[in-house]
């Protein structure tokens, strides 16, 4: 590459820049918002669905014996941001407990 196509480059980048900085739109919301907000069909959030395939995933993977919560959690952590506090809580509620 040579200096005037560097430079070309280096130019419509800064551009490029400057009409993303100008532009006055909302960011979309967190991804995180949504996965609090209960489904139609069945009540369940996101999270709550996640926790429940992990959970069934990991149990079909230990032949059908009962899953550690904190391995459990480790695994949801994966896919969902999730204190230890809320995970608890969204477990105590599916098993029925609070």
């Amino acid at each position: 590459m040579n200096d005037d196509e560097l430079r070309q480059t280096t130019s419509s980048f800064g551009r490029i820049q400057r009409l993303r900085a100008s532009s006055h739109q909302e960011p979309p919301p967190e991804r995180h918002d949504y996965d609090r907000i209960p489904d139609v069909r069945d009540g369940l959030t996101r999270v709550e669905r996640v926790v429940l395939h992990v959970m069934w995933t990991t149990q079909k993977e230990l032949g059908d014996r009962n899953v550690p919560s904190a391995m459990l959690y480790g695994r949801v952590v994966e896919h969902v941001n999730i204190s230890v506090a809320e995970f608890q809580t969204v477990l105590r509620r599916l098993v029925g407990r609070g």
